[in-house]
């Protein structure tokens, strides 16, 4: 029986990257995503929260997010950038001790 649970809390697991594990339900918000958030209204009149601040305050997290993403691309932009860099080199080297018969 022990087998069994330990198997089924194994599927359930989601590794996106080294050091992150989420399940595989999770998504992140997208910015789009919290500007269409809507609430529902309160009943009894004025009772709960201001539609406009949580508008508004909705409308900074989603720039918020915005700027992260757009942080986050132009940062994997550099990092293929660097990549292909490093490949070239790298292949500038090779061909370079091949030529001088270097073998290893």
């Amino acid at each position: 029986m022990r087998v069994f649970f330990r198997r089924t809390r194994r599927r359930q697991r989601s590794v996106s990257g080294p050091t992150c594990y989420r399940s595989a339900a999770y998504h992140p918000l997208r910015p789009w995503q919290v500007r269409e958030r809507g609430f529902r209204p309160t009943p009894f009149g004025r009772r709960g929260l201001d539609p406009q601040e949580v508008r508004e305050f909705l409308d900074r997290i989603a720039g918020d997010l915005a700027v992260v993403y757009d942080a986050l691309a132009q940062s994997r932009r550099e990092t293929d950038r660097v990549k292909d860099a490093l490949r070239r080199w790298q292949s500038e080297q090779a061909r370079a001790r091949n030529e001088r018969g270097y073998d290893r």
